[in-house]
């Protein structure tokens, strides 16, 4: 199918990230020295006063020693677990899509995904598959060079999106509009399904697992996921035909433990059978959105205005005490294993965790309204 882009061919990206170009491309205009991180209380407050996130980067949380020997910990105990997801969600896109397949990470919770995605087939099914990671942004949609690049570089293949987990799905939605936004727009058919490892939301239909687990990547920011920030939509900074802008953290490398995690988890691959881990993807998984009651429970519970305020399941309660304004944690079971990091979090910013029974999630984070 001929793409039709009424402008000329994207250039080629400059390089960006940690990680090796045979794990992943970024496609992502490099910011460094023209952007400045916003401390959490101002970012907090232009957002809540009508900003948006994507216009302002955060300062990067620097954990603790405790925190960081709780990942090491995590990385340990989790592994295995992590592999298998990996490799039912890999199993499924082969078998969907067929090798003439792209791996699209949404940067930068699914870069690391996306590349271990990439190793697992690669080691367990013998195929190289092209793996890149964009920019989609609530709001804002996903970047369209960044698509428009791909599909020239790789015309007849099959796009598959990827990201780390799924809380209450905002993101998946953010996909689907942006697909057919683009559809509407140049004429070219994408498919919106979203592969994630976790999907406590029951909100997409490729993932490895809904168990509300804890993947070790939801722990860190940019060093465990390429030194690369949130990513930035901003009309002084994005010209017409850039790709999405980051920064690079070159700063940070001594402290970067990017490698380190999709090493650890790859290691892991060869003990798995392909075929067992096909047998156990979920035969007709459905999207219920479940979790959507849960979010409209506590909203009512404590009186949220805006339903954004509540961010479920462990990889966006990170995220929460990692680089918002926290208000409360709330938590099904405060015995969890998997609680271990948000308690320690929560303790270090001094926010605090509630029972709350019944939760489809293992927690929930709760921003805090600003007057």
């Amino acid at each position: 199918m001929t793409i039709r882009i009424p402008r000329q061919p994207i250039p080629d990206p400059l390089p960006m990230g940690s990680y090796s170009p045979q794990d992943v491309i970024f496609l992502l205009k490099n910011l460094n020295g023209l952007i400045r991180e916003t401390d959490l209380k101002t970012r907090e407050r232009l957002i809540q006063s009508g900003g948006h996130y994507s216009e302002m980067l955060p300062i990067e949380y620097q954990p603790g020693e405790d925190y960081l020997r709780l990942f090491h910990q995590s990385l340990r105990e989790s592994s295995s677990k992590v592999a298998e997801a990996v490799g039912i969600v890999s199993e499924q896109i082969l078998h969907r899509n067929g090798p003439q397949t792209v791996l699209v990470s949404l940067a930068r919770a699914g870069t690391p995904i996306g590349v271990l995605i990439k190793r697992y087939l690669l080691e367990k099914r013998n195929l190289t598959l092209p793996h890149y990671s964009i920019s989609i942004i609530r709001g804002r949609g996903m970047d369209e060079n960044a698509l428009a690049y791909i599909l020239q570089q790789h015309p007849n293949y099959k796009l598959q999106f990827i990201d780390g987990w799924t809380g209450k799905g905002a993101i998946t939605k953010t996909l689907q509009e942006a697909c057919l936004d683009f559809e509407q727009k140049y004429g070219y058919k994408l498919d919106s399904d979203l592969a994630v490892l976790t999907d406590p939301g029951h909100c997409v239909k490729t993932f490895g697992t809904r168990e509300d687990f804890l993947i070790p990547s939801a722990c860190l920011n940019a060093t465990v996921s390429g030194l690369i920030s949130r990513t930035v939509l901003r009309k002084d900074l994005i010209g017409e035909r850039d790709f999405h802008g980051a920064r690079y953290y070159r700063e940070l490398e001594a402290e970067n433990v990017s490698s380190l995690f999709v090493d650890t988890v790859s290691e892991q691959f060869k003990r798995l059978d392909s075929e067992d881990l096909w047998n156990l993807r979920p035969e007709k998984p459905e999207v219920t959105w479940k979790g959507q009651k849960d979010l409209e429970l506590i909203q009512k519970t404590y009186g949220i205005g805006d339903i954004n305020l509540i961010k479920p399941g462990l990889g966006e309660t990170t995220r929460v005490l990692l680089r918002r304004l926290p208000e409360r944690i709330l938590v099904n079971n405060p015995d969890n294993p998997n609680l271990k990091h948000i308690q320690l979090l929560a303790k270090d910013r001094q926010v605090s965790v509630e029972v709350f029974p019944g939760l489809t999630y293992a927690c929930c984070g709760i921003i805090k309204q600003l007057p």
